[in-house]
């Protein structure tokens, strides 16, 4: 077979794995994962409702035109400022390949979500990968060095995954300032209905400003309807109309679009969940702060914990006894693991065993 050569060494996208067998491996009866950043408290029961009057005889709306009405008119944009994916990582893939191809590069920081790099990689293109700051914020002075004639797209990632950083409004103006009118600046958003900081940033503010700009959301998170995929693009009217002809005909599903716009419709269950996120990332933050462990203030609904030992190490002690959490092994932070806020009784039995797991480890060392 005449494969792309740069695919032939990459490695697939490993998610967590699945509670069932996580059950069959460990002969568990009750598991809880707080690994994919999954909204713990599901969906609003809105959406359950309207997914129950649709059949499925017929093909997906390709211009997904009702949640594209509602959704331009609850971000006040107009229609053709959106594109739809098949979750917001379609949408890194749609714009990969539409501007990344040998002699092309990409900035982006590290770590940070995967899948930039390796759309990147895909593509033939060079993916300039940019070292975070000590304090997991994104080294924006550095991206702007790494920028030059050949590079067509910087990702910005804001709150960051797996660090859970946002970055000033301020600082992120500044930086959009020094790209060029020809980069593309995208802002993935995906976790930015988490988001209570202050000088977080406005981003459908920036977009009548900058031309080169698209922000990618997702409903995959707070909505709670990450099993049905459905993310979305905003930009400037140019930039979508360039991106669409490079989108799969019907890549959101009838279903999909259905609950979005149920979701949509919901805000009082978001600012619920939003509520009960603070709360239980106020559980871990204590938890930090009183066994002495580094952590990032985190402004999405996970907290990236450094426990200063093997992350794998801490990931296998926590699934054991019921609980899936992500090792930082493989998220660049070798000693830490990222742990989704859950609901207030899932985060109390999860401190309980990682206060076991560190009361063991002190035992073991003397």
């Amino acid at each position: 077979m005449k494969w792309k050569e740069q695919i032939l060494d990459l490695p697939p996208y490993k998610p967590g794995k699945h509670m069932d067998a996580v059950k069959r491996e460990y002969g568990l009866e009750k598991i809880v994962k707080l690994a994919s950043n999954e909204n713990p408290f599901g969906c609003s029961p809105s959406v359950r409702e309207a997914l129950s009057k649709n059949g499925f005889e017929r093909y997906p709306d390709g211009y997904a035109t009702v949640i594209r009405s509602e959704l331009a008119q609850f971000l006040q944009v107009e229609e053709n400022q959106l594109i739809f994916g098949n979750g917001a990582d379609n949408l890194i893939q749609i714009i990969s390949r539409s501007l990344l191809f040998p002699g092309r590069n990409t900035v982006m920081a590290s770590p940070s979500f995967s899948q930039y790099k390796h759309n990147a990689v895909i593509e033939g293109a060079e993916a300039r990968e940019i070292p975070l700051l000590e304090d997991g914020q994104h080294d924006l002075d550095s991206m702007i060095a790494a920028i030059d004639a050949n590079t067509a797209v910087v990702w910005v990632c804001s709150p960051n995954n797996p660090t859970g950083n946002h970055i000033p409004n301020d600082k992120l103006t500044a930086f959009i300032d020094k790209v060029p009118e020809d980069v593309l600046v995208v802002i993935d958003e995906a976790y930015h209905d988490y988001v209570v900081a202050d000088d977080y940033h406005h981003s459908l503010e920036l977009l009548k400003k900058y031309k080169n700009l698209i922000v990618l959301r997702t409903f995959s998170k707070i909505y709670g309807i990450a099993a049905l995929r459905v993310g979305y693009g905003i930009a400037q009217a140019d930039t979508i109309h360039a991106l669409e002809p490079v989108r799969e005909p019907f890549n959101v599903s009838t279903l999909a679009q259905i609950a979005a716009v149920a979701a949509l419709h919901d805000q009082d269950y978001v600012k619920d969940c939003r509520e009960k996120n603070r709360k239980g990332m106020a559980q871990f933050e204590a938890f930090c702060t009183s066994n002495q462990l580094n952590f990032f203030p985190s402004q999405a609904n996970f907290i990236l914990i450094d426990f200063g030992t093997s992350g794998d190490e801490v990931f296998q002690y926590l699934i054991e006894r019921g609980y899936i959490v992500r090792s930082g092994n493989a998220l660049g932070f070798p000693t830490s693991v990222r742990v989704t806020v859950g609901s207030k009784e899932e985060n109390s039995e999860l401190i309980e065993i990682m206060e076991q797991y560190l009361q063991e480890k002190k035992l073991l060392s003397k």
